[in-house]
């Protein structure tokens, strides 16, 4: 591993979120050359949302001795301003997070902050998202912090390649509960939405989004879901290219 490689942190739930404060300690313990690039709000299920009509601002603040600047944008805007205007050159690693609630199976779809480490991957830049399945702002993030080390270091020691990114996740669970760490996919697991009508004060309608999580896969082994219902530690690479790579040959009859 190189020594004190270049590691940038983003998040999606705001540079003074609990979550963020717990992997900057553990990055600090890696390297001394650490930056701090994340918004300066919340911005949970923003997805790959970029800002394109309005201005972005960066704002210096002092986050435990490490060079850190809050963005008005999204997390994903956090990572494309760090690598433009705030790195002096391409970080090592980019690792996000510690988000507060699960981004498996579909969530990865939806979150910030999956989206900045996969803007990470897209250009050229190893990266790494890590949540936790509590979403509590008081959640203890102490037994995560010896895995989220364990993963930073085993990736930095050449596991990883240029466009790759990791999507890691915790059970909600005391440390000696944590059976270890498990590669594997992606669960066919989403949400069945509702959105529920009220009443202003003035009588008008307004809608409430609701609804419950489905696990079509509750027994297949192989999941991120089962891994984090059976107390490990999900790890799931995840890639940019959304490709149906399958179905390419059967459409080859449209062709003229």
């Amino acid at each position: 591993m190189k020594k004190d490689p270049l590691i940038l942190v983003t998040n999606d739930d705001g540079i003074t979120a609990p979550g963020i404060k717990n992997l900057l300690k553990v990055v600090k313990r890696i390297t001394k050359n650490a930056v701090v690039v994340a918004p300066d709000s919340p911005q949970s299920g923003m997805g790959h949302a970029i800002t394109m009509n309005a201005t972005l601002r960066l704002n210096p603040q002092e986050l435990d001795g490490v060079e850190a600047y809050s963005c008005s944008g999204t997390p994903v805007d956090c990572v494309k301003i760090a690598t433009a205007r705030v790195c002096k050159r391409n970080p090592d690693l980019i690792v996000s997070g510690i988000n507060h609630g699960s981004n498996s199976s579909i969530n990865v779809i939806y979150s910030g902050t999956m989206s900045a480490a996969v803007e990470g991957a897209i250009e050229g830049i190893p990266s790494i998202g890590f949540s936790l399945c509590n979403s509590s702002i008081d959640a203890d993030f102490s037994p995560t912090l010896d895995y989220v080390e364990k993963i930073i270091r085993f990736a930095l020691e050449g596991n990883v390649k240029a466009n790759d990114c990791w999507n890691v996740n915790f059970p909600a669970v005391e440390k000696e509960f944590i059976n270890g760490i498990k590669v594997c996919r992606q669960a066919n697991a989403m949400w069945e939405e509702d959105f529920e009508e009220r009443k202003d004060p003035s009588g008008n309608s307004y809608y409430w989004l609701s609804g419950r999580f489905v696990n079509h896969e509750e027994d297949k082994e192989d999941t991120d879901e089962w891994a984090l219902k059976h107390n490990y530690v999900s790890l799931v690479p995840v890639q940019f290219d959304v490709t149906d790579h399958s179905a390419i040959k059967g459409l080859k009859g449209i062709e003229d």
